[in-house]
């Protein structure tokens, strides 16, 4: 991510501000109470300090201030974030939610033949942010523009590589979309993370990547790696002056890294209205809005039904490219 963090603890409790809780109904099932009547939990599938657990910490703290109960946000990584989503879908308290990657959502369900659950058995709530992808490469690359960067792409064929956070992740199958767009035959090499593949890009061992840009952005700020271009659909100020492909030969190729709020399918219809109505209403705060832009990424804060629908769409998109490239991940 663009900016250092401090280590914190696994499981950290906000405490709520005085705000009174807002009154509410419980389930049929349940006795009529307010909600939430205890302290509520944020799972997330990946350690302290990565961005998903960064986003749930910012979401945390405003969320308690409304509802006068702490926001806990429990670290469950493992399995690329595929464990704290299996929690997630069984929980039954009515008080845990969940800040969940794209990849889990779309591009899972494709990769690992025995996931431990189904998406439908999670609820949306509303996309937190969303970020194109950089497309970047070495230092040690000459090229003139977009179009000359996808030439000299295509024409070194399989002798160039291309590197990624690992099999399966969104930097892959992104990847594996534009050459699919532009005629490009990179070699795929996978790496344990970003951080490992922004080293391969600076030492020449690889010659292209497509990264978040708060991942990449620093590097090339600091001259050590070069943007060539961006999967949007135009100019992001998350990174002014970078192009965008669409502009630049591949009008059809618009990609993006998001994460979103999530609850389990069970959760009782008016809890989800009251605590998908706050999500929303924090995430159009000036202030959490400068903060994710600080961490790269462009708020959003949208209806649960557009989170639905970009669910189901990049799903169709990247498991038609799992299917068709044959990329699988046991475990």
């Amino acid at each position: 991510m663009p900016r250092p963090f401090h280590a914190v603890p696994r499981r950290t409790l906000l405490a709520a501000a005085g705000a009174a809780a807002l009154a509410g109904a419980w389930p049929p099932a349940r006795a009529q109470g307010p909600w939430p009547d205890k302290p509520v939990r944020l799972l997330v599938g990946f350690s302290a300090g990565t961005s998903p657990d960064l986003l749930a910490r910012l979401l945390a703290e405003p969320l308690a201030a409304r509802f006068g109960q702490p926001f806990i946000v429990e670290n469950r990584a493992g399995a690329s974030g595929n464990i704290a989503a299996g929690q997630l879908a069984k929980a039954a308290d009515q008080h845990t939610f969940g800040v969940v990657g794209a990849a889990v959502l779309t591009s899972a369900p494709a990769l690992y033949p025995r996931l431990d659950f189904k998406t439908d058995e999670l609820a949306p709530i509303s996309v937190i942010g969303s970020s194109p992808l950089m497309l970047v490469t070495s230092p040690k690359i000459a090229f003139d523009g977009v179009r000359g960067f996808l030439a000299t792409a295509r024409e070194a064929g399989s002798r160039w590589s291309y590197g990624s956070p690992g099999v399966g992740s969104n930097g892959h199958l992104s990847m594996e979309l534009l050459k699919e767009k532009t005629g490009i035959a990179a070699v795929h090499v996978p790496f344990g993370g970003a951080p490992a593949v922004l080293t391969a890009i600076i030492g020449g061992d690889i010659q292209m990547a497509l990264l978040p840009i708060g991942n990449a952005m620093t590097q090339v700020q600091a001259g050590r790696i070069q943007a060539v271009a961006l999967t949007s659909s135009g100019p992001s100020p998350l990174a002014t002056g970078v192009p965008a492909l669409a502009e630049h030969g591949v009008p059809d190729l618009r990609l993006d890294t998001w994460n979103a709020v999530m609850a389990p399918a069970r959760t009782a219809p008016p809890v989800l209205e009251r605590f998908g109505s706050a999500v929303r209403e924090v995430l159009q705060s000036e202030d959490i809005r400068r903060k994710l832009f600080a961490q790269g990424w462009m708020a959003e804060g949208g209806p649960a039904e557009d989170l639905r629908q970009r669910i189901a769409a990049d799903a169709a998109l990247y498991g038609r490219i799992v299917a068709e490239r044959g990329i699988r991940i046991e475990g």
